[in-house]
């Protein structure tokens, strides 16, 4: 087999090496069918089992109580920003919204060609570094839901408790820490994530909704971006990613034997904790970008002491057999995305380098 590298890419990212291999295995005949799985029919004997059972694994690990749909959509989570106001906020409606990042920032900007979209909180002005309390969030009183992304991974914060609106419905985008730790979902009348990070490969987008949210999608929407008829369909209202839904089911077949999400935690817990340390420990040469109290446990970003060490620190790093640790186009620097399937002893590794790198050029 050709020598795996530590890959931390921020998405498409690392998927579980088991999960890989039977995939490889079932490629080319799925159950001893004679086909694969991106050749059989969606509404066939041979992919009911999977499309039940990915979606019987994801309610078993996240508990998702019976009154809630799981849907498995196109278009990745991007494409939520504009379904999630088409099918809840009307030109004369409210909805807020709290921006932490980039992914939030783009969020509204789809909300707002829909209704009047507020922007009840932003952390823009200092950068991104932060997440508001709970006390600091002061929600409109007509609106028609809230909205937040739980962790940005551009750069690299993360909030630490799950909100609460006093019963205005929370829409929550987990794209990128959905699974890494235990979810409390009745308290979201909605939550995304597109699966590329933590439940799969890219190409399938998860959503999770309340059944009285989906009463409430307007008659005569677009059929494609009508919730309710998706959910009748039981996400098949046209052919689903079929391969994406099979590596949905593998993966979180893979957490379940892992012990949970309570059990991810533990451990993306102490992987995010290494990483920290090193950077605190560097003397100023590494510096993170978020607050200590919003540190992301699944991207850790952070920058040196010029953009020409960042450049040289990924370009050597790869060298290196650690890959994807280039910041993003739109703020630099340098992001270490450790997802439930990336290793400890990837982070191990990049720690090394890291203290091998400032010694050189500090």
């Amino acid at each position: 087999m050709v020598k795996r590298i530590f890959n931390f890419s921020a998405g498409p990212a690392a998927l579980p090496l088991p999960v890989l291999e039977k995939a490889q295995n079932e490629l080319l005949s799925f159950n001893g069918i004679g086909m694969s799985v991106m050749e059989v029919s969606h509404r066939s004997k041979h992919f009911e089992p999977i499309l039940t059972g990915a979606e019987t694994n994801l309610r078993a690990l996240l508990n998702v109580p019976e009154n809630y749909k799981i849907l498995f959509l196109q278009g990745g989570a991007s494409l939520q920003f504009s379904m999630i106001p088409l099918n809840f906020l009307a030109k004369n409606e409210t909805a807020d919204y709290i921006i932490t990042g980039a992914w939030g920032k783009k969020a509204i900007v789809e909300a707002k060609k829909c209704g009047n979209a507020k922007t009840i909180f932003s952390t823009e002005n200092e950068g991104f570094r932060s997440v508001p309390s709970q006390e600091e969030l002061d929600f409109s009183k007509d609106a028609k839901y809230v909205h937040y992304t739980s962790n940005e991974t551009i750069e690299g914060v993360e909030f630490k408790y799950e909100l609460e609106a006093g019963g205005i419905p929370v829409v929550c985008d987990a794209s990128s820490n959905i699974l890494s730790k235990p979810f409390d979902i009745e308290k979201y009348a909605l939550i995304y994530a597109g699966a590329q990070k933590n439940i799969g490969p890219s190409g399938v987008c998860v959503v999770i909704i309340r059944d009285d949210l989906l009463e409430k999608v307007p008659e005569e929407q677009h059929s494609m971006l009508d919730y309710r008829a998706i959910a009748k369909n039981d996400s098949m209202l046209n052919t689903p990613n079929t391969w994406g839904i099979y590596l949905i089911k593998l993966t979180t077949e893979w957490l379940i034997e892992k012990g949970g999400v309570a059990a991810m935690e533990k451990i993306n817990r102490e992987k995010a904790q290494i990483l920290y340390d090193a950077i605190d420990a560097s003397d100023g040469f590494y510096r993170g970008h978020a607050a200590k109290d919003a540190r992301s446990l699944m991207n850790v970003t952070f920058n040196l002491p010029s953009k020409d060490l960042e450049k040289q620190f990924a370009a050597k790093a790869a060298e290196n057999r650690l890959d994807g640790l280039k910041g993003h186009r739109s703020l630099g620097g340098i992001r270490a995305s450790i997802y439930n399937a990336f290793p400890k002893k990837g982070v191990a590794a990049l720690v090394e380098f890291m203290k091998d790198f400032s010694q050189r050029n500090g």
